[in-house]
């Protein structure tokens, strides 16, 4: 079952606007430490200082200090749809000097074969349509840049990958090989992340894809977009919109705060029958 209440702009605003305090003190560090970041941006191919990259869904600027490692700040351009998320960003001493943009991942801002490199760290999960957020990344690099986006990996145990896809989007290693081939990216390479509680299993993936040729991408000029970009000011007002709107945020919000009890649990079992192996 996919439902995946909070794949929308809508009610990702919203979770970001009022829930990120708790999301991102006592979930998010049990699935993206910095450590993961680091080893995540070893295919990106930041291998200069004066690359001009842009970073897509920046959030708090968690990713973007990692970045800075390697990219002078001047050069990197941070954007991301909640501005309370930006806010909070703005204030790292670490990351002065980057520019910052409100927008959207499935509508860039910016013009065609813009950047070197292209970035996103832990937003894919939320984009209702990632083909055509992948297709954007496509366009705004110049050709022979690089894109890598880096997000949550389907989870297999059936229980803990219903919860996942009641909250928001867990790809599959396959559908993010898909949409790059579709988007027109060439060389795709990728690397598989875990925490470090984690034993086995992959819990995220950081794919990185190059730009073959000058313009827009492939897909987008096939004309393959099934629907328009979902606009966060395009919400009805009315009072069943409304209704729906709690509803999704209030059950995938509460799916969100089952993932991490649940992950740890069934890590905790699988550690304990491999010793009673």
């Amino acid at each position: 079952m996919r439902l995946r209440f909070l794949q929308h702009k809508e009610e990702a605003y919203w979770f970001y606007r009022y829930l990120s305090i708790i999301y991102d003190r006592f979930i998010n560090p049990w699935f993206e430490t910095s450590e993961m970041i680091q080893s995540a941006l070893s295919v990106a191919q930041l291998n200069r200082s004066d690359l001009e990259v842009a970073e897509v869904g920046a959030g708090t600027g968690f990713a973007t200090e990692q970045i800075v490692k390697f990219v002078a700040p001047s050069h990197i351009h941070a954007l991301d749809q909640s501005d309370y998320q930006q806010d909070k960003a703005k204030k790292r001493a670490s990351i002065t000097g980057v520019r910052f943009y409100l927008g959207d991942a499935e509508n860039l801002p910016w013009e065609c074969d813009r950047f070197d490199r292209y970035v996103s760290c832990g937003s894919i999960e939320y984009w209702p349509d990632p083909q055509r957020a992948i297709a954007e990344a496509y366009r705004v690099i110049k050709e022979g840049g690089f894109a890598t986006i880096i997000g949550p990996l389907e989870p297999e145990h059936p229980v803990a990958r219903f919860v996942a896809n009641v909250f928001m989007l867990f790809p599959t290693k396959d559908q993010y090989l898909h949409w790059y081939k579709e988007a027109g990216f060439v060389d795709i390479r990728y690397v598989c992340i875990r925490p470090k509680w984690v034993a086995q299993e992959d819990y995220a993936i950081s794919i990185v894809g190059r730009k073959p040729a000058a313009g827009t991408s492939p897909w987008m000029a096939s004309g393959q977009a099934p629907f328009p970009v979902e606009s966060l000011q395009g919400k009805s007002s009315s009072s069943q919109s409304l209704l729906l709107f709690l509803f999704r945020f209030a059950v995938g919000s509460f799916a969100g705060a089952l993932f991490v009890p649940l992950a740890w649990i069934k890590t905790a079992i699988g550690k304990m029958a491999s010793a009673d192996r």
